[in-house]
C-alpha cells in the first residue's frame, strides 16, 4: 500500500492499457488484477469499444461488475444488458455522414454491439482484426438505419491518413459545436463523433453512485485522450508509459507501456 489511499475500485482502459501491442493480456496484468480482487478491490473496464470485444477479458478475470463501453455511451450491467445509454441525434449523424463521405471518409457507425458501414473498409476491418470488434455489416447508405436502430457513435476514417483526419477534425467542430462532442483515442486516423456531453468521465460518474464508490477511493489506468476526464477525479490517476502527454501531465504517476506491464506496475505499487 502506498500512502493513505485504500483503493476499492480499479477502473481500466483496455487497448493501449491492460492490451499490449497485440491486443492481449498478459499473465502479469491478469494476476496483479486477480490479485487485487482477491484483496476485494471491484474491477472495472472502460473502452471506447463495444462490449463483445472485452468478452475475453471479461470471462478471464471472471469480472462480475458493470462496464463502460462506446466511449462512455453504454454501461452494461454484469448480465451484459445495458443499463444506461446515451444516442447520437439522427439529424446530427446525418450530417456528419453526408459531410464526411462527400470528402471521401469511410463512416462507421455502433449500434450497440454492432458495427455498420456503407460497404466494407480497411478500417472496418482492422477494427475487428486487431482490436477484437465485431466484424461490420456492410448495409448500404448508412442514412438509411437512422430512425430505424440506435446509433451511438460514429468514426470518420481515412485509413494511413492522419492529417486529412485532423483537418476534417477542425472542420467538423466548426459545424457541430454543442451538438455533439469530437474525441479520439489513440489511433490518430480516426475522429469519433459522440452526443454531446458524452464520455468515459460521465458514465464513470454514473457508475460510481451505482456503485456506492467515491472517486478518491478509485485508481484509473488509461493512454489516452477519451481517459483524461476518469484519471482527473480518481484519487490513483495512472497514465502508462505509451500514453498521450496530456494524459501524463495531469495523472498521480506514469507507469510502464503496456508493453511493460503497466498496469500490474501500478496494481502492485498502490494495491
Amino acid at each position: 500500500m502506498n500512502g493513505d489511499k485504500q483503493i476499492k475500485l480499479i477502473v481500466v482502459d483496455l487497448d493501449g492499457t491492460l492490451l499490449n501491442s497485440e491486443s492481449k493480456m498478459s499473465s502479469r496484468n491478469e494476476n496483479a488484477i486477480k490479485a487485487a480482487m482477491d484483496k476485494g478491490v471491484q474491477v472495472v473496464i472502460a473502452t471506447g469499444k463495444t462490449r463483445y470485444s472485452a468478452t475475453e477479458v471479461i470471462k478471464t478475470l471472471g469480472l462480475t461488475t458493470p462496464g463502460i463501453y462506446l466511449q462512455g455511451l453504454a454501461i452494461y450491467n454484469a448480465d451484459g444488458t445495458i443499463g444506461h445509454q446515451q444516442t447520437l441525434d439522427d439529424s446530427l449523424a446525418r450530417q456528419v455522414i453526408t459531410f464526411a463521405e462527400d470528402r471521401g471518409f469511410d463512416v462507421v457507425a455502433y449500434s450497440g454491439s454492432r458495427i455498420l458501414v456503407k460497404q466494407s473498409n480497411s478500417k472496418g476491418d482492422e477494427l475487428a482484426e486487431k482490436y477484437g470488434e465485431p466484424v461490420p455489416e456492410a448495409v448500404g447508405p448508412l442514412q438509411n438505419i437512422l430512425g430505424e436502430m440506435d446509433v451511438h457513435k460514429l468514426i470518420i476514417t481515412k485509413a494511413g491518413d492522419e492529417r486529412k483526419v485532423k483537418a476534417l477534425r477542425w472542420q467538423l467542430s466548426k459545424q457541430i459545436d454543442t451538438k455533439g462532442r469530437l474525441v479520439q483515442a489513440m489511433i490518430p486516423d480516426m475522429v469519433e463523433i459522440l452526443p454531446p456531453g458524452a464520455s468515459k468521465g460521465a458514465a464513470l460518474r454514473v457508475l460510481l453512485k451505482q456503485m456506492s464508490r467515491a472517486a478518491e477511493d478509485m485508481m484509473v489506468i488509461g493512454d489516452g485522450e477519451n481517459d483524461l476526464e476518469m484519471v482527473q477525479m480518481a484519487g490513483v490517476g495512472i497514465a502508462v508509459g505509451n500514453a498521450y502527454q496530456g494524459l501524463k501531465d495531469i495523472a498521480t504517476e506514469v507507469v510502464g507501456t503496456n508493453d511493460e506491464d503497466g498496469v500490474a506496475q501500478a496494481i502492485e505499487k498502490y494495491v
